[in-house]
Order: structure tokens, then sequence, then C-alpha cells
């Protein structure tokens, strides 16, 4: 599990002034700033945030040290990441994506169908893409009870009960 959880990233200026659109990926999106100072992906860079309002997509923020619009663009595409100790406790059955990715998935029989490449969400519920040399392509499991019924982050291990034909 890695120390750092993105839970954020600056899709570049918000008007002439300073400010940059700010894309929160926490459960609530405001508590994005709670977690300051946040950080780059390789921790060089930290980043204190401000919310001023909430903007189609996201939220308008300002970021200390950054007054111009420049500045603001230059930041455009910034992933931001948490400490993983700031970031509160999941109940049993939720988990951070950053700790589903690299896992190996086995269907209920124990058959090796691939490793979790990545978490996606496109509106309508969280997808595992699986990738694996039993793979013909990558694979978009639903991440729900049904087609997932077992995750267990201390084996590194999810047992994948998929839809018919999926796979």
């Amino acid at each position: 599990m890695s120390d750092l959880i993105c839970v954020g990233a600056i899709g570049g200026a918000y008007g002439v002034h300073g400010e940059v659109r700010l894309k929160s990926f926490c459960a609530t999106p405001s508590d994005i700033a709670d977690y300051a100072p946040l950080t780059s992906e390789d921790g060089a860079r930290h980043f204190t945030l401000s919310l001023t309002r909430p903007i189609k997509n996201g939220f308008a923020a300002r970021v200390a040290g950054v007054t111009t619009k420049e500045q603001a663009d230059a930041l455009s595409g910034t992933q931001l990441y948490a400490r993983r100790d700031q970031l509160p406790s999941l109940p049993d059955d939720e988990f951070y994506y950053a700790d589903l990715v690299g896992l190996e998935v086995v269907d209920t029989g124990g058959a090796l169908l691939g490793h979790v490449k990545s978490v996606q969400n496109h509106g309508a519920g969280d997808l595992l893409e699986l990738h694996g040399p039993g793979l013909p392509s990558t694979v978009l499991l639903p991440f729900t009870r049904a087609a997932v019924p077992t995750v267990d982050l201390d084996t590194g291990r999810i047992v994948a009960d998929p839809p018919e034909g999926l796979i």
C-alpha cells in the first residue's frame, strides 16, 4: 500500500487572478482542503489550498503562492496527494482505489484472471480494469458484491465471480 493517496487534480486556471480549477476525488469533495498540505506524487512540491467556491465539476481554489493566471496554468494536470495517515479509516467494505491497483484477481475456483490495472468510474459505478496473460484484452469488471464477493488486502487478492460471458 502506498503512503500517498491521490485526492484531487488541478485542471488549470480559473479566471485571471490566480485561482485554479480543482477536481476532488474525495467522498465528500470539500474535504480535500482539510488534508493540506497536499503534495505532488514525488513529494517534492507542497500545496496549501483554500476553496473559494463550487464550480461545474469541482471547485475554484486558491493555491498558496499562486497569484497569476500563468502560474495557475502551469499547475494544470498536477495531481494532489495526501498522506494515508491524514485520511479517515474506512469501513470493512470500502477501499481506497490505490489499495486495489496491482492486486491479483482470481475466480471463485482459484484460477488466475489477471491483475487490477486501474479503478475507473464513469458515473454508473466503479469498474476494475483487469489485464493479464489469460485475457484477450483489457476487461472492465463491475466492482459490485455480486461480481467481486471478496477483497483481501492482507493477501493482495481479489476473488471475482464475473458475469457470464465477460471473460
